[in-house]
């Protein structure tokens, strides 16, 4: 899963004992050698899907980490703003021309600056009854007829060994973050599509979905990968 340029096992032992933010400020020298940041594959699907509802004034990467999707705003935004509250993470994003902003996603300090805010793999840091507020924070990030997109996998199936993986690692979170402090919250399994757009819907969204078909298809035809598409009403 690592290359000889990612973080150790150690290392990975001291960023799980640690705060989200203290974590990732550890990890952020490595973090693009880890199959954590998001796949080369996953950012150029979603982009070409937005270069079809483009182009864009001003763009969000929300929660941007290391700055894998400020390129996909730079394709289709004339200015483009990644967020994120790890101070190591954009140490490492800076010198892509893009503007950069500490901040926590759950307290944005932005009112209608957006055309389009983007995030990427950073909802499971999210516990489900934050979403509102987060969504929220988002709609009122947007500019009236903005949009919010973001990439979701379908969930694995049980017979597959992701599926025990995931729900492997979802329990061992929940174990560590009942007998350790601060919580390191990263759960995989939490962030349910039905959830997201009923979610989306109550904070004001109308809510779209777009197949990715690069990445194909199920046994039972439905897409392995969408682009949640939400605009906020003009």
């Amino acid at each position: 899963m690592f290359n000889a340029e990612g973080p150790s096992l150690r290392e990975l032992a001291v960023q799980a004992l640690s705060s989200v933010e203290r974590g990732y400020d550890l990890l952020a020298p490595k973090f693009d050698h880890t199959p954590f940041r998001t796949p080369d594959a996953v950012l150029d699907a979603t982009a070409e899907v937005l270069k079809g509802l483009g182009p864009f004034g001003d763009g969000l990467d929300l929660c941007c980490g290391t700055g894998a999707g400020l390129g996909v705003l730079g394709g289709v935004c004339e200015r483009v703003t990644g967020v994120d509250f790890s101070a190591g993470m954009l140490e490492r994003a800076a010198g892509q021309g893009a503007r950069l902003v500490r901040a926590d996603a759950r307290a944005l300090p932005f009112v209608g600056e957006f055309d389009l805010v983007v995030s990427f793999g950073a909802f499971g840091h999210f516990l489900p009854r934050e979403l509102p507020g987060l969504f929220r924070q988002v709609h009122t990030a947007l500019r009236p007829g903005g949009t919010f997109a973001f990439p979701v996998g379908a969930p694995p199936k049980a017979s597959t060994p992701a599926y025990w993986a995931l729900l492997g690692f979802d329990g061992v979170m929940r174990v560590r973050n009942a007998v350790w402090r601060p919580p390191f919250v990263m759960y995989y399994r939490t962030f349910r599509l039905g959830d997201v757009r009923r979610e989306l819907t109550g904070a004001g969204f109308r809510v779209g979905l777009r197949a990715l078909p690069e990445f194909g298809t199920r046994d039972d035809g439905s897409p392995r990968a969408r682009l949640v598409v939400a605009h906020k009403a003009a």
